[in-house]
């Protein structure tokens, strides 16, 4: 009897498994029958993770956006560079600023064992991830649709293109959202999770400097840690509470204190100011806006059912 039921769950498990690889569509209940402890074992290490170090939460966000706006989310973004691997992470946007790989890896390791296999893609564990730190830090949550794959190549080059530079006018960062199927509603969303990190002075300096858009006392206060040359990794806040999900990015903005040219281009005479007031003073707003723009960019172009792979190791192809 025994047996009988043992073969009874080796086929359901098997058809359950056959049934994800085959499956096209995201859904957050991918790994509900195959893994159901996968989800609170990512949330339980990025807890850690950013209580330990609660920058790690914006940083792990970040790789979650520059993995999409790369040929989709599928991981690309951690793959280290090989003789057939053109590694995205020593491209402009990421080279020595992108982080939260051990992190990542700490997820991976975790999730396997508690499935017992690697069935968890690590597309789908940065997407999670991103989450679980955006709830760490006091924002609002959502469901994550689960059941991307992860990719077998890198593109530097098209990171190099793809990720917005901070220096972008709105024009430009409406195309660069366009480009992703993202609108205008999702780019002032979106440049919302600034409300969370630092920026080094490597990308603000111009601003500080140049800008004329700009609070003359906070570029001053900005200047006193990134001088005109020099410093360039010297970080400053995005906005006054860098380690907390709220509202003040927006009100940054409205005071002509965003720390990026990228940010105060979202309130400059242009097409997204009152999006940008609407949500300088109703944080519901922007939480849900935001929540619903990131399941959005979560679709961009994912590998589903038999495209990609499942990697054993998310820093390189399996073999």
């Amino acid at each position: 009897m025994a047996s009988n039921s043992f073969f009874v769950l080796h086929v359901f498990l098997m058809f359950t498994l056959a049934s994800m690889a085959l499956s096209d569509s995201l859904s957050p209940s991918f790994y509900d029958h195959v893994c159901p402890e996968a989800l609170p074992a990512i949330k339980r290490v990025v807890e850690d993770a950013v209580k330990q170090e609660r920058r790690m939460g914006a940083s792990l966000l970040r790789l979650h956006f520059h993995d999409c706006f790369v040929n989709g989310c599928d991981a690309s973004i951690l793959l280290d560079k090989t003789a057939t691997i053109d590694s995205e992470k020593s491209a402009i946007p990421n080279n020595n600023s992108i982080r939260g790989f051990d992190v990542i890896d700490k997820i991976k390791s975790e999730v396997d064992k508690c499935c017992g296999r690697s069935i968890v893609s690590c597309a789908d564990i940065v997407a999670v991830a991103a989450r679980d730190s955006v709830v760490a830090l006091g924002g609002p949550t959502w469901e994550v649709p689960l059941g991307r794959r992860d990719s077998t190549t890198a593109s530097r080059t098209t990171a190099n293109n793809d990720i917005p530079p901070p220096f972008l006018d709105l024009p430009a960062l409406i195309n660069s959202f366009k480009k992703q199927g993202l609108d205008e509603k999702d780019l002032v969303a979106l440049s919302g999770g600034h409300t969370l990190g630092f920026a080094q002075c490597s990308t603000f300096r111009n601003r500080i400097y140049n800008d004329t858009n700009i609070d003359s006392a906070f570029a001053s206060q900005r200047k006193a840690n990134c001088p005109r040359r020099g410093g360039n990794t010297n970080l400053a806040p995005l906005d006054p509470t860098p380690a907390l999900f709220d509202s003040k990015y927006f009100t940054n903005l409205v005071s002509k204190k965003g720390l990026l040219h990228s940010d105060q281009a979202l309130f400059n005479g242009g097409q997204t100011d009152n999006l940008v007031k609407k949500y300088s003073t109703n944080l519901g707003s922007f939480s849900k806006d935001f929540a619903e723009s990131m399941i959005k960019m979560g679709n961009i172009k994912p590998l589903t059912g038999n495209q990609g792979q499942i990697r054993v190791n998310c820093r390189k192809v399996n073999v």
